[in-house]
């Protein structure tokens, strides 16, 4: 190919026969000569309120930064970049944010950006959204609550073949070594019998405060949502962090822990025993990674949903 075909010279952007409604130089409409498709072309990192129906019935919003992008065919310049602001920001004016909301804006993508109505729908429309989502929590035992944020992207990826929409959540808990407090718990009887006089009798198996990544497929069309997958979390991984607590709460959680010891072996098995019982969750995998206290490294594994024929299908 020609490197000419691909330098925009000065001359050919002014003689631009294609005009917009207001009569400017339309140069985005100028077919390309260079027949090269591009995967994605869009927008990153456009800032906007989002609207969140709760389940207790209260709406909040929460401040989201957005990457929109369609597949770009060969033949065609570019895209309207203004058209993706315009569209998510007409959406999200008019409806709260969820699964039809993912698959309403990923279609308007993919006709609202051609050049032309007359043309076919673009191949292929994403749509991601990052922010963090705001629940209370309650304490333990002490009758207060405070407020747990979770970071979160919903996404979604349309195409002529169906639409796959994700949720991305991670949660924090607390995660007590086994091993360690196998040792710690030996140690005391050894002390409490004479078998040893090293230190005091008391002995702290170590934990650390830890991370599960958890990406869900979801239908777009059902009612899983985030506070659906925080509640499976909660199931799975009990030792949540907590956003406020006073001594009483305290004990309570350093006795939770001593019930839910776990290595990352344990809490990636609680996952997926715990996700795959919900129905809704097309498809699933997380990443669990322990912050070791012990360790100047970090524990980590992944799993994912195996199907009836082994194969592992999230992208």
């Amino acid at each position: 190919m020609a490197l000419e075909n691909l330098n925009t010279k000065g001359e050919h952007i002014l003689d631009c026969e294609v005009k917009d409604e207001t009569g400017l130089n339309d140069y985005q409409k100028l077919p390309d000569p260079t027949a090269i498709e591009i995967d994605k072309v869009g927008i990153e990192r456009f800032r906007i309120p989002l609207s969140f129906k709760h389940e207790d019935g209260t709406v909040m919003n929460h401040d989201a930064e957005a990457s929109m992008f369609v597949k770009l065919q060969a033949g065609k310049t570019g895209v309207n970049m203004s058209r993706f602001c315009k569209i998510l920001q007409e959406e999200a004016s008019q409806n709260e944010i969820n699964g039809k909301f993912l698959k309403k804006v990923l279609r308007r993508f993919r006709g609202d950006l051609r050049d032309y109505e007359t043309e076919d729908l673009i191949p292929e429309s994403f749509l991601s959204l990052d922010f963090n989502y705001a629940l209370k929590q309650q304490s333990l035992k002490s009758g207060n609550w405070g407020w747990q944020y979770y970071q979160v992207r919903f996404d979604g990826h349309e195409t002529g073949l169906g639409l796959k929409t994700n949720i991305i959540l991670k949660y924090e808990y607390s995660s007590t070594c086994p091993c360690s407090l196998s040792m710690s718990k030996q140690y005391e009887e050894e002390y409490r019998n004479g078998r040893t006089t090293e230190g005091n009798g008391i002995a702290s198996a170590h934990s650390q405060r830890s991370v599960a990544t958890v990406r869900v497929q979801f239908d777009a069309d059902s009612d899983f949502n985030i506070e659906s997958l925080v509640a499976l979390c909660r199931i799975a991984l009990p030792t949540e962090t907590q956003s406020l607590v006073k001594r009483l709460d305290e004990q309570a959680f350093a006795i939770l822990n001593g019930d839910n010891p776990m290595f990352v072996e344990h809490a990636t098995r609680r996952l997926s025993a715990t996700l795959n019982e919900d129905q809704r969750i097309l498809d699933w995998e997380a990443k669990v990674e322990h912050l070791e206290s012990l360790h100047s490294h970090n524990a980590v594994a992944v799993i994912r949903k195996r199907h009836q024929n082994g194969d592992k299908r999230i992208h």
